[in-house]
């Protein structure tokens, strides 16, 4: 096609306006506005014209250049959807799946936020006596009653909670910590950046695998502010290890006027061990061996709200609420009335039938083996696509514990015309989407994360493919 035959098939594309009263115009015109549909629509058009013009054999009609640029507009459209928050059912296994936000939050938790959090709140009002009042007073109280501690403070999330406390605690002088919690926990959170940032001054002891009580205590100088207790979360030493236990350190290091730190990263409200998860702190443990200041997400096994919490003695947690840093890092409404629902889930002690990160965590082999086996009776036979039972594992994930990989039944799916990798994507490209995993070119449903209420729909969208 010479120059001329081009400019003459690039003449017949689209107006604007003659792509915005087409079908595909017009409801997308509803959905956004007349603005930014024409946006959309010049977009789409500039997309066609590229590559027309990059083309040799273009011998396209008004029509079909109109049919393009609708395809076009849609395609545009359902990217820009795509970018935007969307529920989607996550069909993994991993419970606390950092990339599809972690939790999900309990019933009690969404209705806090739909009820009492979206209009106005006494967020900083004493209703009692009609004068400001505390940010975040009962959430603090239940949460320091619930670990134990004299006193509780709230931020935006555990790696901000991290850096308030060593900036208040240890800004200036030297903060003792073993070779081996040096770790760097997603997303680029390096412990030692961390301590960089805040003007602590790391002192390394030990080496990877081992730390003594007496590494610490022949690092102790007249410029030692804090001793620095990192849980690993996902990163493991196994093998020929050793490292001082935290009721030891607490004595060593009060013994010498010295504060006690722990980040504990997922941190538990109680033992979770029977569920595979031996090695995560128990937060009340930690405060009852002595740590000063304790800090963890609210938004991992707790099974709530993102946010980093931090509890510990009175005196050290009034010290980080009156700094400035802290105004910065404090958190909102929704994130009080999330994370107050949620803790009070704990205290009346319904964690395990209320909170859905618990929930899934203590599903037994046989809940996940008879609920695999009655979806599979409810779907509708369908010559393309298979589906067979089969044993597997589900993840924790969160970076809480790597090695906790409790047993599951999977269901795995074959289509006659799909590859897996076709498969996986035209789920994840549903409505809702949904997002799987694929190994041994099958693609894996892992209904421990599916709830009850979303295998409907997940059925749906089987029976179409």
């Amino acid at each position: 096609m010479d120059e001329h035959d081009k400019q003459a098939t690039l003449r017949l594309l689209p107006s604007i306006d003659a792509l915005l009263h087409s079908i595909t115009g017009e409801r997308i015109l509803l959905a956004v506005g007349t603005k930014h549909s024409t946006f959309l629509a010049r977009t789409a058009i500039d997309s066609l014209r590229r590559k027309l013009s990059g083309e040799q054999n273009n011998n396209f009609s008004r029509e079909d250049l109109m049919k393009e640029a609708e395809k076009n507009l849609e395609t545009v459209w359902r990217n820009e959807q795509n970018l935007s928050l969307r529920r989607v059912i996550n069909a993994t296994g991993v419970i606390v799946h950092t990339n599809l936000g972690r939790a999900p939050l309990s019933e009690n938790a969404r209705q806090a936020l739909a009820e009492t959090a979206s209009g106005y709140c006494n967020l900083e009002y004493d209703i009692a006596n009609g004068k400001r009042g505390k940010r975040g007073a009962y959430a603090e109280q239940i949460l320091a009653e619930l670990t134990g501690a004299e006193s509780a403070l709230i931020v935006n999330n555990c790696a901000a909670a991290a850096f308030l406390v060593l900036t208040v605690l240890a800004k200036g002088g030297e903060s003792i910590v073993s070779r081996g919690e040096l770790v760097e926990i997603g997303g680029d959170f390096r412990v030692p950046d961390v301590m960089e940032q805040s003007g602590a001054i790391l002192r390394e002891v030990g080496t990877t695998n081992r730390t003594r009580i007496s590494d610490y205590e022949r690092a102790i100088n007249e410029n030692t502010k804090l001793f620095l207790k990192v849980h690993p979360s996902n990163y493991r030493i196994v093998g020929f290890t050793e490292t001082p236990a935290l009721k030891d350190l607490a004595e060593l290091a009060h013994r010498n006027n010295i504060l006690l730190y722990e980040d504990a990263g997922s941190g538990a409200i109680f033992d979770l061990s029977k569920y595979g998860l031996t090695d995560e702190p128990v937060i009340a443990d930690s405060v009852k061996a002595g740590a000063d200041v304790v800090s963890f997400s609210g938004d991992k096994l707790l099974g709530g709200v993102q946010s980093g919490l931090i509890v510990g003695r009175r005196e050290t947690i009034e010290k980080i609420r009156k700094h400035p840093l802290y105004r910065a890092l404090r958190v909102d409404k929704l994130i009080y009335a999330a994370l107050e629902a949620t803790l009070e889930t704990f205290r009346r002690e319904a964690a395990f039938e209320e909170i859905p990160v618990l929930k899934m965590l203590s599903m037994t082999e046989a809940e996940l083996k008879e609920r695999a086996e009655k979806f599979v009776e409810r779907f509708n036979e369908n010559s393309n696509l298979q589906i067979e039972i089969i044993a597997g594992n589900s993840v924790v994930g969160g970076g809480s514990a790597p090695s906790a990989q409790p047993i599951t039944t999977l269901l795995a799916l074959k289509h006659a015309e799909m590859s897996a990798d076709k498969l996986e994507e035209s789920l994840r490209l549903s409505t809702p989407p949904i997002i799987t995993r694929i190994l041994e070119d099958k693609v894996l449903i892992d209904l421990r994360t599916v709830s009850e209420s979303e295998e409907t729909e997940l059925l749906e969208v089987l029976e179409k493919i």
